[in-house]
């Protein structure tokens, strides 16, 4: 029984870490004298060919950490900004108002996640993604949003345009 639990554990972790998408940090800013940095990440939408978003976040460093006595804390803060790096094909995404879940990356031990949402916007066109945090406890009210406008660019949809 416990196995079987660890098992479906697991694939469910693989399925979500297979739908994430993945990063490579591009820069990193040191902001003062313990190690606390400013982190940029790219990252390519995993369903959409030819958009690049890059996300900033504070880091804090193990000295700040020790040194302020709030091990697991970490600032909401971040930012975005995505843009068209290549001719843009568009998978199978979905097209509520919800949008799907592009990335998502740890923010502390289990309490805090970084998520990049996606979402598309027919009457406008327009792919937007929103990056925000999300807490067990209190929700964050501190989010950034950046769009990629698809009106007058070449976009070639996978299973058909949208009607």
């Amino acid at each position: 029984m416990r196995l079987g639990k660890i098992a479906a554990c697991a694939a469910g972790f693989a399925a979500l870490w297979a739908t994430s998408a993945h990063s490579e940090v591009v820069g990193k800013v040191g902001v003062d004298w313990v190690g606390n940095d400013i982190i940029i990440e790219a990252l390519a939408d995993p369903k959409i060919k030819g958009v690049t978003c890059h996300v900033t976040y504070f880091d804090r460093s193990i000295i700040d950490r020790l040194s302020k006595g709030n091990w697991f804390e970490d600032p909401s803060n971040s930012s975005i900004a995505c843009r068209q790096t290549g001719p843009i094909t568009i998978g199978d995404i979905e097209l509520d108002e919800q949008g799907e879940e592009v990335f998502r990356e740890g923010r502390s031990l289990i309490w805090k996640k970084l998520l990049v949402n996606r979402i598309y916007d027919k009457p406008n066109n327009t792919l937007i993604y929103l990056v925000h945090s999300k807490q067990v406890t209190d929700g964050s009210a501190k989010m950034a949003i950046s769009t990629v406008p698809l009106f007058g660019q070449p976009v070639t949809w996978e299973k058909g345009e949208p009607k």
